[in-house]
């Protein structure tokens, strides 16, 4: 929505119109293959009816309500955006307490203005207003047509004599119909991100929540799927994709009517959060994501793909950098002398960027542990005498660009920082402190904070205008909150994602294509809240290929490839051979200490990374297609197709290392055209080996998807990369 006023505003011409409907009206809000639609009924309430595969005439969906012979003693079972306090009596989207301490809240229809941006997406926003209290909602739809993408956020404004507490104001209030609901959830913890678990919904209210501060995810991301009727599979099933765009604590309620009929409430979490807003101020919620395929995930996912690069991620259809990362090879623990050595290692691979991690600041406490430092972030001089700017140089002499880590949203107690500036940290004043990590959070609800956060970038960059990049980590949770520049403290948590959202919009207009990482000690910051300033995520702490694979299965979903940072590094006992095959599925690089590699690895290696270079653009801009599931097969695959389905890759792993396990049945491709011939090349062998594959065969379109092709995957062959193209 940023995005929208920032950018949209400025490069597309709008055709607004403002108007009033009659009663019993209905507001369809279509992409290309399907439809929200919604409904004024004769009371004036706006009621939503319906959301699936769009109807070939419009005129029929005024028709949907009736089909439904089902009481509802209030009115507002199907409504839009449900309040508290006057005659709901299930969970409501938003409740209020007036200037007066009155509770009630009613929500009438009052009008509604389309704008229609570019050739693909329209904005629906729709105004509701309390008949007695000067109270209005204003919801809004913004549908993004060839992806079947639609976000939908609200903005909140009143005109009373006081000021008007805000209890709980949801982004979204879906009411969704079918005989049955299934519910595939993600939780965690560090590395182990992105677990699923897939259930029936049964009647009451399930809860998805996190109430950490900052790192939010940690325990339970944003995102989710509910199938209609039976669990949706890759090509087949009704789901719908969900995502909270927060990056704060969070909420989804998931409530299965007395009619079977499921609602979803979805936005900012109320946990500690009764938002006090003046008169004649907007409170706007965040986005609240969703895209519906009847074709099954795979059919979602990559709508879902081709609206984040394309609307959502900084750069998204541009490129990324191949890098060398020094964390695992060296710690805390280094000086320019094997910095400089590790540059020469990273041009011997071939990688385009060298990354410097954790521990190049501090001096009065030096950064050499992670129990000081953090905060003080000017070089090291016992590390680095020479500095950022001769390190960018000798890197920039080598022919690499040079990239550096930051977190600089935290505080370790033992810095100048807290010795100068106690008032800037999140804590009780009367209460021990409790650190996560040996560190506590600054506070991002203060102005001079936000200053001195976006200072760190700026003074980086502006020193060194060749800093190529930026490893942004964010690594503890929010503790004791409280901050002193706030009178009322419930607008703490929210305040803070403002203030951090503030912060990254002030860089990005500076900076606009800077390639960053947002990491938070592994995904615990992952949301398309973040997402909208960042180039790239970091998926997991955890780079054990093994667990790579069902992480970065899970994560692809919502996610698409060129967002996914997946290094090769020392975790796991598979060969490097695996590792690397398991890393090309996204953004590579390498965390290894490279001169320790024997010679087959590294010439592996540098193979590798050329070999990647020709295949990277069908990777991150291409369509994601799932073969074989990793859950229930003893072979995972997945293949990127580019949109001419001239060029495809094809990823295969070995998950079952049982005796005789192997891919003993063909695996078919998906996304290529059936009147193509292809040559179908294994590529990425490791040196001294060879295919056990036809060279060059070539198999028509037709075939590859309809009968398959045996990538021939078994123990001693445990991963396989195929290219596909036409021929």
């Amino acid at each position: 929505m940023k995005t929208f006023l920032k950018i949209y505003v400025l490069t597309f011409v709008f055709f607004s119109y403002p108007f009033f409907l009659p009663a019993q009206s209905t507001i369809p809000i279509e992409t290309k293959d399907n439809a929200l639609v919604l409904q004024v009924n004769a009371q004036n309430n706006l009621c939503f009816i319906y959301y699936g595969k769009k109807l070939s005439n419009g005129t029929e969906y005024e028709q949907i309500n009736k089909e439904y012979h089902q009481s509802d003693y209030t009115g507002l079972l199907n409504s839009a955006y449900t309040p508290a306090g006057s005659r709901n009596l299930l969970e409501p989207a938003i409740s209020v307490t007036h200037f007066d301490g009155n509770k009630s809240l009613d929500l009438k229809y009052v009008s509604q203005e389309i704008q229609t941006i570019g050739d693909n997406v329209k904005l629906f926003t729709i105004t509701l207003k309390d008949p007695v209290y000067d109270f209005t909602v204003r919801l809004n739809y913004k549908a993004y047509y060839k992806e079947n993408v639609i976000e939908q956020w609200s903005v909140i404004r009143h005109n009373e004599k006081g000021d008007v507490v805000l209890d709980k104001c949801a982004s979204a209030n879906l009411y969704l119909r079918a005989n049955s609901y299934w519910l595939r959830q993600f939780h965690g913890d560090w590395a182990k991100e992105m677990q699923p678990e897939e259930t029936m919904i049964t009647h009451g209210i399930k809860t998805l929540d996190t109430k950490l501060g900052t790192r939010p995810n940690l325990f339970q991301p944003p995102v989710f799927m509910i199938s209609f009727n039976k669990p949706a599979t890759e090509e087949e099933g009704s789901v719908l994709f969900c995502s909270v765009e927060w990056s704060g604590n969070f909420r989804a309620d998931l409530e299965l009517d007395y009619q079977n009929n499921l609602r979803i409430i979805a936005g900012i979490n109320d946990y500690a959060s009764a938002y006090v807003l003046k008169a004649k101020q907007d409170f706007t919620t965040p986005c609240f994501l969703t895209v519906f395929s009847d074709k099954g995930k795979g059919q979602a996912s990559l709508n879902l793909h081709r609206w984040a690069r394309n609307y959502k991620l900084v750069d998204g259809n541009g490129n990324r950098l191949t890098l060398l990362n020094n964390w695992e090879a060296t710690y805390f623990d280094f000086n320019e002398a094997i910095l400089k050595g590790l540059f020469k290692d990273a041009r011997k691979l071939g990688v385009d960027l060298f990354l410097l991690d954790d521990g190049w600041f501090a001096n009065k406490y030096p950064r050499n542990d992670d129990r000081a430092g953090l905060g003080d972030w000017q070089e090291n001089k016992t590390k680095l005498p020479a500095g950022i700017a001769s390190l960018i140089e000798e890197a920039t002499n080598d022919s690499i660009k040079f990239g550096i880590w930051l977190e600089p949203e935290m505080v370790n107690p033992k810095s100048e920082l807290y010795e100068n500036h106690p008032d800037w940290v999140i804590k009780q004043p009367q209460r021990d402190e409790y650190y996560f990590r040996n560190q506590l959070v600054l506070d991002l609800t203060n102005p001079k904070v936000q200053d001195f956060v976006y200072a760190i970038v700026d003074n980086l960059l502006t020193k060194n205008p060749r800093l190529a990049y930026i490893k942004w980590d964010c690594n503890a949770v929010i503790y004791n909150a409280y901050t002193p520049t706030q009178k009322n403290q419930s607008n703490f948590y929210i305040d803070y994602v403002k203030g951090l959202y503030s912060v990254l919009e002030r860089i990005r207009n500076k900076y606009p294509i800077l390639p960053i990482m947002l990491c938070s000690g592994g995904g615990g910051r992952l949301d398309y809240g973040a997402l909208q300033y960042f180039t790239e995520y970091w998926p997991s702490d955890n780079t054990d290929p093994y667990e790579r694979i069902f992480i970065q299965w899970e994560n692809s979903y919502f996610y698409p490839a060129i967002a996914s940072c997946n290094h090769v590094t020392d975790w796991g006992k598979q060969p490097m051979k695996f590792k690397v095959d398991v890393a090309m599925q996204g953004k590579m690089g390498f965390d290894i200490v490279v001169g320790k590699l024997n010679e087959k690895d590294f010439l592996f290696c540098r193979q590798a990374i050329a070999e990647y270079n020709t295949i990277k653009q069908t990777i991150w801009h291409g369509d994601l297609f799932r073969l074989a599931d990793p859950y229930s097969r003893k072979v995972a695959s997945l293949m990127y197709a580019d949109v001419s389905k001239n060029t495809a890759v094809m990823f295969n792993y070995l998950i079952d290392n049982r005796y005789g396990s192997s891919s003993a049945l063909p695996i078919k491709l998906k996304g290529l055209d059936p009147r193509k011939t292809y040559k179908v090349t294994e590529i990425n062998l490791y040196p001294g080996t060879k295919s056990s594959l036809q060279a060059d065969k070539t198999y028509s379109g037709d075939f590859l998807m309809n009968i398959g092709i045996n990538p021939e995957v078994r123990a001693g062959r445990a991963s396989v990369v195929l290219k596909i193209e036409a021929v």
